[in-house]
């Protein structure tokens, strides 16, 4: 048996467009935010509550990222989650982020759309980051 575990799946909407960087060795890397919403109750009451994560997606999933999703988009994310750590060059504090590490993005379309665009990229591997890729 593992004895860890670490996987993530979301299904949100892009909050903004798709941001593109290239490492030094020219590997795509796309950076964007969703937001999944969940709703749950409090006796008769149905309450909604918002969080937003932050996704990394690399290679030519990166690319198609890019070109296809937007701000207000559908979107599945299948990935894991990865903490970043660093010193902050201004006051020297160490700070940290939790963002997901996308494997699999299916783009689901608008909330208004009633059937979803196929834009996958079935046949990519995941790819494995490692610290050298990570352009930031």
């Amino acid at each position: 048996m593992a004895t860890s575990y670490n996987k993530a799946i979301l299904i949100g909407h892009l909050v903004r467009d798709t941001e593109i960087r290239y490492t030094p060795n020219g590997t795509p890397v796309t950076t964007f935010s969703i937001a999944v919403n969940r709703k749950y109750k409090v006796g008769d009451e149905t309450k909604d509550e918002v969080s937003y994560f932050d996704v990394v997606v690399f290679g030519k999933q990166a690319e198609s990222a890019n070109q296809y999703l937007a701000k207000g988009l559908g979107v599945l994310v299948d990935g894991r989650l990865n903490q970043r750590r660093w010193e902050d060059k201004e006051t020297g504090q160490k700070r940290s982020k939790v963002e997901i590490i996308a494997e699999v993005v299916r783009f689901m379309g608008k909330k208004s759309d009633t059937v979803a665009p196929e834009y996958t990229d079935a046949d990519i591997a995941p790819h494995e980051v490692t610290d050298d890729d990570v352009p930031f």
